[in-house]
């Protein structure tokens, strides 16, 4: 039996395929694009459909219809709940909390197994605590790199953009583009350095800027782990 997990962002779709030897194939791709990409062969056998979607009802079910149509299978959903493999949530209604957050959480702490922080550097960047007994102590979401950008650039009429710019760079700009984009890197980075500092404890990350931001607070932390699987790692722990 393989299975299929599959965790949907705002942007991005991430998916893993485990076969019953343990064999794993995996990718990313657009939300909008995972009909061309899992293709007959990659899903023979495919007995299992788990999903973590923050994506919307609408991306849900186009993917609900889509299991049916090409596998005849029901997708499995994860929600968030108030306590899961050790993980007691904060939250009054967990149902507020987005389930890729509580996924993420949950994998960390099977991995740590005590105090942990969760980074989650996607479209917008989650930070969470758990202490000792697995308790949720509280987090913070603030923009991501893509998501300030866009923001800065739509609200500001007077930008102008000339160039992209590839390279991690965070000294002060000498043109506009530049400035609006190391201006961006600045504050990723001084948001990693001063994790690092608070911090004591080891810090789980992942997210499509997780790999950037844990060498940015390996500088100044000597516990900090890049975890690119961490939501399925959960998703395959929560629905099991």
């Amino acid at each position: 039996m393989s299975v299929l997990d599959i965790d949907i962002g705002n942007s991005f779709l991430k998916w893993r395929l485990v076969d019953e030897s343990g064999q794993r194939q995996s990718g990313r791709c657009l939300v909008t694009d995972y009909p061309q990409v899992f293709s007959g062969r990659l899903l023979a056998g495919v007995e299992r459909i788990r999903v973590a979607s923050v994506a919307g009802t609408a991306v849900n079910s186009a993917l609900q219809l889509w299991g049916r149509e090409q596998l005849g299978l029901e997708a499995e959903f994860a929600v968030t709940g108030k306590k899961a493999s050790g993980v007691t949530n904060s939250y009054v209604d967990p149902s507020r909390m987005g389930v890729d957050r509580w996924l993420a959480m949950v994998a960390a702490y099977k991995h740590q197994q005590g105090a942990c922080w969760v980074v989650d550097c996607g479209s917008a960047i989650t930070v969470e605590q758990l202490s000792e007994d697995g308790v949720h102590l509280g987090g913070y979401i603030v923009p991501g790199l893509p998501l300030m950008g866009k923001n800065l650039l739509s609200n500001t009429a007077e930008i102008i953009v000339d160039r992209s710019i590839d390279a991690f760079e965070y000294a002060p700009g000498t043109d506009t583009s530049s400035a609006v984009q190391q201006g961006l890197n600045w504050v990723f980075r001084s948001m990693a350095h001063q994790l690092a500092r608070e911090v004591a404890a080891p810090v789980y990350v992942t997210g499509g800027d997780g790999e950037l931001f844990t060498r940015l607070m390996g500088e100044h932390h000597g516990d900090c782990q890049y975890l690119p699987e961490l939501v399925l790692d959960g998703l395959a722990e929560v629905l099991g």
